[in-house]
């Protein structure tokens, strides 16, 4: 059984109709020594009984965190999704539904984007939202070319506390444009972001500062103190953030913010082996014609029943064209629509207990994993829901002891900061942890 339809004599016809000799003449621009030269290593073809036998057994091998005990975090983390959330994502109309093209007809998508921009502002403290991004990286690095587009200035200031994968992705986006990009170190036994270096590198050629609080280590940054520095130079400020933080700490547009972006994954998207999930983008209103995506607004129809429409549609597939702001289109819709439902079903007080059994929870974890020999928290400062744990013995024979007793017991940050974190573990711990849970993780640590 083959599980292509095109015979030979179809393909024949095809690459004859376009020119080309053969299948590989399709590739030629690609250079030699990155392709790959052989066939794939398939098993032969099975009928679809086998086959489905044989896809049943694969998918035995997975694990999820139903069956281990997740204390994973750098960016990813495993949070509470109320039943209502898949129950709703799942009905036809919304699931079909994942970008609006011919936008007005589509009243009850565009309600629900509506609906998400306005609790992504509430969240923030910030007066507009657009409908969503890809995820936290892409949502930063386009913050920047919203900062870039508001002046002529050319300085951009990444602190490193910002998670490594995100200042990758900034990288990459202004690898091929006219920006100078810096990146601002922390202090000395601190994991926040070293203030002393970051008013010396800000100066009055700085477009935008990007810091994260809470940051990847989990340390919450004194964006306060920041954002003065950032106002004296006249340079935008970009946060990025934990939404699900925003519920228990000051949000940062209350802190002096210009433009917050967010990971949407705590707020009722699964880890889903990293993706998709969904970026979030809030500014002042000042931006509001700079952001990328598109804005969903609300007015009235002929008879005065209140509608939606796309009101700013700054891509370059619309009247933009080669002016628009960005590329990004089709976005995560669907992603953007499990946020807003998962942040209605909480409600402003579900947010906000969340966040501080996060914070609590987390706290305890702490104290309990401090008080083992052999383990340290050797950096002071506040934390919100992750901590760093300095380990006497090899993090990697940590990880894979506590692995062998049914706990993720958290990252190992040699692969993100290597000399100089390579015996350290970074813990998270959520609102889905018990007592029992962290004890175990505990004790775990303690027969290492």
């Amino acid at each position: 059984m083959k599980y292509t339809q095109f015979t030979d004599e179809n393909v024949r016809s095809m690459l004859s109709t376009i020119g080309v000799h053969s299948i590989d003449d399709l590739f030629r621009d690609v250079p030699g020594d990155i392709r790959f030269d052989r066939l794939l290593e398939l098993p032969a073809a099975m009928s679809e009984p086998q086959l489905r036998k044989h896809i049943s057994e694969l998918a035995a091998k997975n694990h999820t965190t139903e069956e281990l005990v997740c204390f994973l975090g750098g960016g990813a983390y495993d949070h509470f999704i109320p039943s209502v959330v898949d129950a709703m994502i799942s009905q036809g109309s919304f699931l079909t539904a994942y970008t609006p093209y011919q936008a007005e007809a589509s009243q009850g998508s565009l309600q629900a984007f509506y609906e998400f921009q306005t609790m992504v502002c509430q969240l923030t403290g910030m007066d507009v939202a657009n409908a969503s991004m890809y995820e936290l990286g892409s949502a930063a690095a386009e913050a920047v070319l919203v900062a870039r587009g508001m002046s002529a200035k050319r300085g951009v200031v990444l602190a490193a506390t910002v998670h490594q994968h995100v200042r990758e992705v900034v990288h990459t986006y202004c690898r091929n444009l006219p920006l100078d990009l810096c990146e601002v170190k922390s202090g000395a036994g601190s994991l926040q972001t070293d203030l002393a270096a970051l008013k010396k590198a800000i100066t009055p050629n700085t477009a935008a500062v990007l810091v994260q609080s809470p940051n990847f280590f989990g340390q919450i940054e004194p964006l306060d103190e920041v954002s003065a520095l950032c106002r004296e130079a006249g340079a935008v400020l970009i946060v990025a953030t934990d939404p699900l933080s925003c519920g228990l700490l000051k949000r940062p547009g209350d802190l002096g913010a210009d433009i917050v972006v967010a990971e949407g994954q705590p707020l009722g998207i699964p880890l889903q082996m990293g993706g998709p999930w969904c970026g979030l983008m809030a500014a002042k209103k000042a931006f509001t014609r700079k952001l990328p995506g598109r804005i969903v607004g609300k007015t009235v129809d002929k008879a005065g029943r209140p509608a939606y429409c796309l009101s700013l549609q700054t891509r370059e597939q619309h009247i933009r064209g080669a002016k628009a702001t960005s590329n990004i289109c089709t976005n995560q819709g669907l992603m953007a629509l499990r946020v807003a439902i998962h942040t209605a079903a909480m409600g402003r007080s579900g947010i906000a207990k969340a966040a501080r059994m996060c914070f609590d929870k987390a706290h305890y974890a702490a104290k309990q994993i401090a008080a083992l020999p052999g383990y340290s928290l050797p950096y002071d400062g506040p934390f919100f829901k992750e901590f760093v744990v300095r380990c006497a013995k090899p993090v990697d024979g940590i990880i894979a002891a506590c692995r062998d007793q049914g706990i993720l017991a958290g990252v190992a940050l040699k692969d993100f900061y290597s000399p100089e974190m390579t015996d350290c573990l970074l813990i998270a711990v959520t609102e889905k942890r018990t007592r029992e849970e962290i004890d175990a993780l505990v004790d775990a640590l303690r027969k290492v």
